[in-house]
């Protein structure tokens, strides 16, 4: 089969297209015809070696992606052979031609999806399940906040507030960001370049219930100050230090709390999944698919996904 391999860790420009065997499964696992794969950062964490992420070579990367069900181990149940599904967290790497996955993260792929569509659930729209509802326990007519709403997770984190009756609020950098969250049907999309540009809500009367934060090291003391009595704010996503007044918290009986997927339990991934497949069924969420690259073409997606201005997901198309 072909396959994207690294030797070391090293830059996306050492991303090589190989021949490799297909891979064999266990009793315990599932085989998958990838059609697409997903790209994520943490892809490019795991291919560098960086933010205490390791792996073995030679490595093949990408969690995310779907395709169809080739075989099924012996001690498998729910899953046939010829069967659309979505996983992340696989055992050889999605970049592929062929994917060794795990029943516990591998899911039914809702018909209403195309393939390069389910390559964008895994990460994503877990996260974003996660975010807004297990940890920020964020509930209808609520007033949500997504600061940096233009990449993968922000866009699912929109859609998933407004199916669920939210009043959203989003943010982005660019035009065609704000362009983007317009079309997804935002009505008031801020510009968060502009260093004012959370005061009109820096106030318990017009703060937010809940802020899904993107950049939480750059925007995590002004966040604070926006929230309404009672708020929350859920990290998605940090890339240094930052400091904040904890007065701030303690004048709203607020509260910030941390969001890694890699904590999320079996059974949790279950329910999210079983709570997404019918709204994804329905159109009530779909993925926004930014750009389909070849295999071959992999090196630019790992550049492209780190870049700012992101406005959706990025997609490899295999076979």
């Amino acid at each position: 089969m072909k396959a994207i391999q690294i030797q070391q860790y090293g830059p996306a420009s050492e991303l090589a297209l190989e021949e490799t065997a297909i891979p064999s499964i266990s009793s315990e696992q599932i085989l998958v015809a990838v059609k697409a794969a997903g790209v994520n950062p943490i892809d490019t964490y795991i291919r560098s070696g960086t933010n205490n992420y390791t792996t073995t070579f030679p490595h093949t990367p990408g969690l995310d992606g779907s395709g169809e069900v080739v075989e099924v181990g012996e001690n498998v149940n729910g899953f046939h052979v010829g069967q659309r599904v979505y996983f992340s967290r696989n055992l050889s790497g999605s970049a592929a031609e062929f994917a060794v996955c795990i029943p516990t993260h591998t899911f039914p792929l809702a018909d209403a999806l195309g393939f390069e569509e389910g390559a964008c659930l895994g990460i994503p729209y877990t996260t974003a399940h996660r975010a807004l509802l297990g940890r920020a326990n964020a509930k209808t007519d609520e007033k949500v906040l997504v600061h940096g709403a233009t990449g993968a997770v922000g866009i699912a984190v929109i859609q998933l507030a407004k199916a669920l009756g939210m009043n959203v609020v989003a943010t982005a950098g660019t035009p065609e960001g704000r362009a983007l969250l317009e079309q997804q049907g935002i009505h008031t999309v801020l510009d968060h370049t502009q260093a004012d540009h959370l005061t009109p809500y820096q106030s318990l009367e017009q703060g937010f219930d809940v802020i899904i934060e993107m950049l939480a090291n750059h925007n995590l003391d002004q966040d604070l100050k926006a929230l309404a009595f009672g708020g929350r704010v859920a990290v998605v996503g940090n890339r240094g230090t930052v400091e904040i007044n904890p007065r701030d918290l303690m004048a709203r009986d607020a509260a910030v709390m941390g969001v890694a997927l890699a904590n999320i339990k079996p059974a949790e991934l279950d329910l999210i999944a079983k709570s997404l497949y019918p709204l994804l069924n329905g159109g009530l969420l779909k993925p926004v698919v930014r750009k389909v690259y070849s295999l071959d073409a992999i090196s630019q997606a790992h550049e492209d996904v780190m870049k700012s201005g992101a406005q959706g997901n990025l997609v490899i198309k295999i076979n």
